[in-house]
């Protein structure tokens, strides 16, 4: 009888430390209550606890978690409904005040960083956030910070994903853009036209002053003239412009005669085979 004892007691005695044996990842934490009563943070690695005395309440995990939020439906500072959807970057830094202070502290984060967004939505105009979306990150992560850290929890960074507007507005704002950019064509090109003129300018009264530098100018036009002619063509020039030229006093015509010349036999050498075809 006596033996049963012991084995009993033995068995009681490996049961309750196997019990007390607890084991931690390197990510995580345990928190401790004994009684009810918080005694401390535990891990990670090999810890023991007392049994029945002592028991994990929770297990916090440490790494860097994402919470995606959104606010649907916003109304800015200039009265325009928005979709907004942002991403969260977080991680428990205090694990005893993340156990200690809010129940759920994870759903409590997503709640505080969706009212932040509609705050921060509101203060802001349109063109604010789609333009200055940084700026918009930077005051969500103080907003939000300032409600979480009281938690134990360190907001790393907020980023917003994607905002959504009307179709309607999207449209609007389609067709203005497209009357700026049309704008800034016609003030573009009135400038080159500009541009354009003052060069003309100068250039008329440089050939006013040098008529040698005139009389090349003209020649050389006359000639690109003559050279983008691929066909057989006549180019009458004013007498005038030979004047000028000192190519002489009768209105000059320049023609590619060699040019005809071949056509014209072509033209009779093919008659001349359609006869002899004919005759025969």
């Amino acid at each position: 009888m006596y033996e049963y004892i012991m084995l009993f007691v033995l068995l009681v005695l490996l049961l309750l430390i196997a019990l007390s044996i607890k084991i931690v990842p390197q990510w995580e934490r345990a928190v401790v209550l004994r009684l009810g009563r918080f005694i401390g943070i535990r891990g990670p690695g090999l810890f023991f606890i007392i049994p029945i005395l002592d028991r994990i309440a929770y297990r916090i995990d440490l790494r860097v978690n994402a919470t995606d939020f959104k606010a649907e439906k916003t109304i800015t500072k200039d009265t325009v409904p928005v979709d907004v959807d942002a991403v969260l970057f977080w991680k428990v830094l205090d694990p005893e005040r993340a156990a200690l202070e809010v129940v759920n502290y994870s759903q409590a984060i997503s709640w505080a960083s969706q009212t932040a967004l509609r705050e921060v939505i509101g203060k802001s105009e349109l063109a604010e956030i789609l333009e200055g979306r940084q700026k918009l990150d930077v005051e969500l992560k103080k907003v939000i910070s300032s409600r979480t850290e009281q938690w134990g929890v360190h907001v790393d960074s907020v980023e917003i994903r994607d905002v959504v507007i009307p179709q309607g507005l999207q449209n609007a704002m389609s067709m203005q853009a497209q009357a700026e950019r049309e704008r800034q064509a016609r003030v573009i090109l009135g400038e080159s036209e500009r541009l354009i003129a003052d060069k003309f300018r100068e250039a008329a009264t440089i050939y006013d002053k040098n008529s040698e530098a005139m009389h090349l100018r003209a020649m050389n036009m006359l000639y690109e003239g003559l050279k983008a002619k691929e066909n057989s063509v006549i180019i009458l020039v004013p007498a005038s412009v030979l004047d000028t030229m000192a190519l002489g006093g009768v209105m000059g015509t320049v023609s590619l005669s060699s040019a005809v010349s071949t056509r014209s036999n072509m033209e009779d050498a093919r008659r001349k085979t359609q006869d002899e075809v004919e005759g025969t």
